[in-house]
């Protein structure tokens, strides 16, 4: 089972052979994100309203003003900072599609492209396409190879996790065991019912289910974490006068 089956966690591995843990951000807080940006340039307009008295340079600058604010405002701010104020309220931030920070030619073709992504009304273009792929990817992020994801603090690795450790079942492939210690490392933040149903999701080829499958999970991610990976099971020892092996 793939990690990215696991909630909306995208993993990239770095040329240095790091994994990163990308959490792709969806239509509905990307949304809310740019109603605050709209309205943090309708704020900046009113009070621009005056320059429209100034004779003959007024409309000029404020209209030199507008295009500013429409085109360059998130080109500026997502190459500077990562993201709009819009959207670092939220926790986003843009990046490429290896975790980068964005470049200027990417936000450039993501921003420019929102034309398209408008159409044929308040970007229902985009909307559809945020809704049938599997990142989220308006078209302006598909033609730049850009994601928005939410920018989390670091959180506690599983080694720190109060629990014994627990081995797991043989054969788990490496994209599993990942997809394990990402669980383990924001499990805690999620609600009880949210972290049931991704345990299940992991350990429910395993026949367990409910707290069972969270306290199972966690027990592997702890032994995974402790690098003792398919270590041989300790020897039992020889019944009662019974002969060592030659």
């Amino acid at each position: 089972m793939p990690p990215s089956s696991i909630d909306t966690i995208r993993f990239h591995e770095t040329p240095e052979g790091i994994d990163l843990a990308l959490r792709v951000a969806g239509p509905v807080v990307r949304a809310l994100a740019l109603v605050i940006d709209v309205l943090i340039r309708l704020a900046i307009l009113v009070v621009a309203l005056p320059l429209l008295a100034l004779p003959g340079v007024g409309a000029g600058i404020f209209l030199l003003l507008l295009f500013g604010l429409e085109w360059l405002y998130p080109v500026f701010y997502e190459v500077r900072h990562g993201a709009t104020p819009g959207k670092r309220a939220l926790g986003l931030t843009v990046v490429h599609e290896d975790g980068t920070p964005v470049g200027l030619s990417a936000s450039l073709i993501r921003n420019l492209l929102r034309v398209v992504d408008f159409l044929p009304l308040l970007y229902a273009v985009g909307l559809v396409s945020c809704l049938v792929d599997r990142d989220f990817r308006r078209l302006g992020d598909l033609a730049a190879g850009t994601l928005v994801i939410h920018h989390t603090p670091p959180q506690p690795q599983a080694q720190g996790l109060d629990v014994p450790p627990r081995r797991p079942p043989p054969g788990l492939p490496s994209a599993l065991q990942q997809a394990i210690l990402a669980f383990a490392e924001r499990g805690r933040s999620l609600s009880p019912a949210r972290r049931g149903e991704l345990a299940e999701i992991l350990a429910g080829p395993h026949g367990l289910r409910g707290s069972a499958a969270v306290a199972a999970v966690e027990g592997w991610a702890a032994w995974i974490a402790s690098g003792a990976g398919d270590a041989p099971a300790l020897p039992q020892p020889n019944p009662r006068g019974a002969q060592p092996p030659p």
